[in-house]
C-alpha cells in the first residue's frame, strides 16, 4: 500500500476529526468562577429529563483543561424534556438545563470555590403567610429569599445555612422545598437544631439567587395568637395576612394592600413573633385575586413579586421594579427554559404546595453533591 501524500494525510485528519465530533454528544468546560479559571477533577454528569425523573445518562471528569466530553446520542426534547448537565465541585452540585434548540458543544458550566462563612450570602426578604381556616387549623407558609453577590458558596453542613424554629403545635411537620440558581425546585428535609423546635438547614447558597418555602400548619380557632420566633439573621421580616384576617400586635406595622389579592402586608419589628390572629380566609378564596380558580392557597413564592415592592416599602414604581428585578429574571428564565413546567400537571401559575410539591424533582439518589 503506497504511503498516503501530505494533502491526503490533512483530509484523512479531517475526517477523523468530524467523526469525534460527530460521535461526542455534548461538551463543554466547567469555569471555577471564584477563580476564573477552567476547573479540572469536576465530575459532570448528563441527564436526560422525563415524566419520571431525570434519567442518568453517564457521568465523567473534567481534564487538566477543564473540559469534558459525554459521548451519548441524545438531544434536548427528543425522548424526554430539557438535558441537564450536573457538575459536582466541592462537594456542591451545579446545574445547567439545555433546552431544545440550544447549542450543546461549548457548554459552559460556572461552579464555585466553597466556604463555611457566610460572606456576602444573606437573606434579602423574608416572608410568613398566614391562613386560618374555618375548619381548626392555620396554614402557614414561609419563604427566604437568599442573596449572594460574592463569588463563593456558602456551605456548612454542621450548623446549616437556614436556622428555624417551629411552635410545639406543629409538631415538626414541615414542608420544605429549595431552589437553587440555574437549578429546580428540589424536596429537602431539615434537620433537629440544638434545642427544641429548633430545625437546620443543609443547603449551600451558591452566587445569585436562592428561596427556601416552607409550609406547616398548627391547630387555630379565631381569634387565637400566633408565636414565632425568627433565628436566621438579616433580611426584613413580613407578614402576609389574606383578606378576612386581620392581625394586631405593638411589633406590627401596617405597610399596606397587594392590589390584586388584597393581602395585607405588616412589617415585623422584632424576631420574637407573637400576634393576634381573627378572622379566616386564604389568598385562593373566592374574590381573592387571580387565584380563585383553585380551592386552595398558593404558595407564597407565586405572589412575592406582586407583594416585593410593597413588602420593602418602595413607594416609587422604578424602585419596586429593582426590588423584584431577581424574582422576575428567576421566574423568566424558569419559564424560556421550561424545564420545571413541562413537567407539572396544569397551570403553573395556579399551584399550590401541596401540588407544586407532589411534582419538584428530587435530587438524584447517587448525587455525590448537594444543592
Amino acid at each position: 500500500m503506497r504511503p498516503m501524500n501530505a494533502v491526503e494525510s490533512r483530509i484523512s485528519v479531517v475526517a477523523l476529526l468530524f467523526a469525534m465530533t460527530a460521535s461526542a454528544a455534548i461538551d463543554g468546560t466547567v469555569v471555577n468562577g471564584t477563580t476564573g479559571k477552567p476547573q479540572p477533577g469536576a465530575t459532570v454528569t448528563l441527564f436526560q429529563t422525563s415524566d419520571q425523573g431525570p434519567q442518568d445518562l453517564g457521568s465523567v471528569k473534567t481534564d487538566a483543561s477543564g473540559k469534558f466530553v459525554i459521548d451519548k446520542d441524545v438531544k434536548p426534547g427528543q425522548g424526554g424534556g430539557p438535558l441537564l448537565l450536573q457538575a459536582v465541585y466541592g462537594g456542591v452540585q451545579y446545574n445547567k438545563v439545555i433546552p431544545p434548540g440550544f447549542p450543546m458543544t461549548g457548554v459552559n458550566i460556572p461552579v464555585f470555590e466553597t466556604s463555611k462563612t457566610q460572606g456576602d450570602a444573606k437573606i434579602d426578604q423574608h416572608m410568613i403567610l398566614l391562613e386560618p381556616s374555618p375548619t381548626g387549623e392555620m396554614k402557614v407558609s414561609e419563604t427566604y429569599v437568599f442573596k449572594n453577590e460574592g463569588k463563593t458558596t456558602w456551605n456548612d453542613p454542621d450548623r446549616g445555612t437556614l436556622q428555624f424554629a417551629l411552635p410545639a403545635a406543629s409538631q415538626g411537620k414541615v414542608e420544605l422545598n429549595v431552589l437553587a440558581p440555574g437549578g429546580m425546585p428540589i424536596r429537602r428535609a431539615p434537620d433537629p437544631g440544638p434545642k427544641p423546635n429548633t430545625y437546620k438547614l443543609d443547603f449551600p447558597i451558591k452566587p445569585g439567587e436562592s428561596q427556601v418555602e416552607m409550609t406547616w400548619t398548627m391547630p387555630f380557632t379565631t381569634p387565637g395568637s400566633f408565636e414565632d420566633q425568627i433565628l436566621a439573621k438579616g433580611g426584613l421580616t413580613r407578614l402576609v395576612a389574606p383578606l378576612g384576617v386581620t392581625l394586631k400586635s405593638p411589633d406590627l406595622e401596617v405597610l399596606g394592600q397587594e392590589p390584586s389579592s388584597q393581602a395585607t402586608v405588616y412589617n415585623v419589628k422584632s424576631p420574637n413573633i407573637k400576634v393576634d390572629v381573627e378572622g379566616t380566609g386564604s389568598l385562593n378564596a373566592p374574590g381573592s385575586g387571580d387565584n380563585s380558580a383553585d380551592n386552595t392557597a398558593p404558595g407564597l413564592s407565586e405572589i412575592l413579586p406582586k407583594l416585593y415592592g410593597l413588602a420593602a416599602g418602595n413607594s416609587n414604581l422604578g424602585e419596586s421594579l429593582l426590588a423584584v428585578k431577581w424574582i422576575l429574571l428567576t421566574v423568566i428564565g424558569m419559564l424560556a427554559l421550561g424545564f420545571v413546567m413541562l413537567y407539572r400537571k396544569g397551570d403553573p401559575e395556579l399551584k399550590t404546595p401541596d401540588t407544586a410539591s407532589a411534582s419538584t424533582t428530587k435530587a438524584p439518589g447517587h448525587a455525590r453533591g448537594r444543592g
